[in-house]
This record gives structure tokens, sequence and C-alpha cells, in this order.
């Protein structure tokens, strides 16, 4: 993407607080249906995320990757909002922690299997595939 482009306001935001906030030429989040990329003059538009890689375009060639948890995207006056359970940066995922996550989750989902919790299947779906998609953006894998 060539330097140059209109740059528009764009946050993502977890419940800890921002990860990124500042202006983009462009944001790349993976929407529910397949990954959603927006440029400033977007039409309004909400939707719901899954765990991905979430890409913000700062300019140039300098593009800041999260691993994403599930959430909400909104794009409203030429501003875009992601709304997610967790951000890590591609440069700070730990690869101890990621694994602990993948553990507890897979450990929460076999109780419900075993009708032992009560737990929700798709949010402990989602943390799964989030630990394994910190492993993958970070280059690691979940072997």
């Amino acid at each position: 993407m060539a330097d140059g482009h209109p740059k528009f306001d764009v946050a993502l935001v977890t419940p800890d607080g921002p990860a990124f906030e500042g202006e983009a030429e462009m944001i790349v989040v993976p929407g529910a249906a397949g990954e959603i990329g927006v440029l400033a003059r977007h039409a309004p538009l909400v939707a719901t995320l899954k765990a991905g890689s979430t890409r913000v375009h700062l300019g140039g060639s300098e593009v800041l990757e999260f691993a994403t948890g599930p959430g909400f995207f909104k794009v409203e006056l030429d501003r875009a909002l992601a709304l997610v359970d967790d951000a890590v940066g591609v440069k700070e995922i730990d690869d101890e922690r990621a694994r602990a996550q993948l553990g507890a989750a897979q450990a929460e989902l076999e109780k419900v299997d075993a009708g032992e919790s009560q737990a929700d299947r798709w949010q402990l779906e989602q943390r799964i595939i989030h630990a394994e998609n910190q492993l993958a953006v970070s280059g690691r894998t979940t072997d």
C-alpha cells in the first residue's frame, strides 16, 4: 500500500483497555464469515468477530499484527472500533501463556463433553482457537 492513502481513527479494545488507538490507512479483522478490510470512508458496518489475526496498516509498509479473540466490530463516521476479548501483539505473544490457555480450555471442554461442566461450548472453542491462533501468528505450532 503506497503512502498518501487517507487515514481514519482505529481502536482495538479489550476489557483491559486499548491494545491500539490511533490513525491507520486500513484495518483487517477476522469476521465470523471471513476477513473484513476497512479503509477510510467505509460504509457503516457492524459485524461479529472470531478469533484470528487483526492487522492495522499504519502507512507505507508498517503493519501492526495482533492475535485477537472473538468480539464485535463497528465502523461509523470514519472510525473503526474492534471490541475483542483479548489482543496480543505478535511481538508480545508468550508461548507458555498461550499453551496454558490452550490446555485449560481443552480440559474444560472435555468436562463439558463428559457432562461435568455447564460452561459455554462456543466460548471454550473460541478460547482454544485464540490460543492456537497466538501460536500460529507467532510462527509456532500447537504440537
